[in-house]
């Protein structure tokens, strides 16, 4: 399970992007800038999850 160590910047990504997407939207006046940054804002809430997640793994993997 070593790829659950790196799965989780893949929310990092769709954080940036989403950011970027919602700015670029509020620039050009369009709707929808605040669905880019509630999903970024729960983007960037995956990867912290994700990271406590994959620490208690690795620490019940350590202790068998």
């Amino acid at each position: 399970m070593n790829y659950l160590k790196y799965t989780q910047y893949v929310y990092l990504a769709f954080a940036v992007y989403f950011i970027y997407d919602g700015v670029i939207k509020i620039n050009e006046g369009n709707d929808g800038a605040t669905l880019s940054f509630i999903i970024a804002g729960m983007a960037v809430f995956m990867f912290f999850f994700r990271r406590k997640f994959a620490r208690k793994f690795d620490d019940r993997n350590k202790k068998q």
